[in-house]
């Protein structure tokens, strides 16, 4: 999997590479079990900082999106705590109203955001199973 990063956008480079690693998992791209760069090797290739790529496998771990073995290395889970789906839908509310009152105020029709949505949502179907 490439990661495509922007270093002049707003988005910390952490977020970049976690959120590139969820649509990668999301799309098949990543299977559960496999393996991901080790922390030093990713920031070589990417040609970063260590800790900004620790960052990212950290918040990834505790989404329960990857696994942390020390002789295996960062593997990508799929296998996420039901427990941790109520926790989600709250953040991913908070995340939601954000994004449609971005899309309100600049005048996206309603028709056009649920759209939009659901051509997203359609690019993953056939991801993971």
């Amino acid at each position: 999997m490439l990661l495509h990063l922007e270093f002049e956008s707003n988005i910390p480079i952490y977020k970049q590479i976690s959120n590139q690693i969820v649509v990668g998992i999301a799309k098949g791209d990543l299977v559960e079990g496999e393996e991901l760069p080790s922390v030093r090797q990713m920031a070589s290739d990417i040609g970063i900082n260590m800790h900004t790529v620790n960052k990212a496998y950290g918040i990834l771990k505790q989404a329960g999106w990857v696994t942390i073995h020390r002789k295996k290395g960062v593997l990508v889970s799929t296998n996420l705590k039901a427990q941790e789906d109520y926790l989600f839908l709250g953040a991913l509310r908070d995340l939601l109203e954000v994004s449609i009152a971005e899309a309100f105020l600049r005048g996206i029709k309603k028709c056009e955001f649920t759209k939009l949505i659901e051509e997203k949502y359609n690019e993953f179907e056939g991801g993971i199973s």
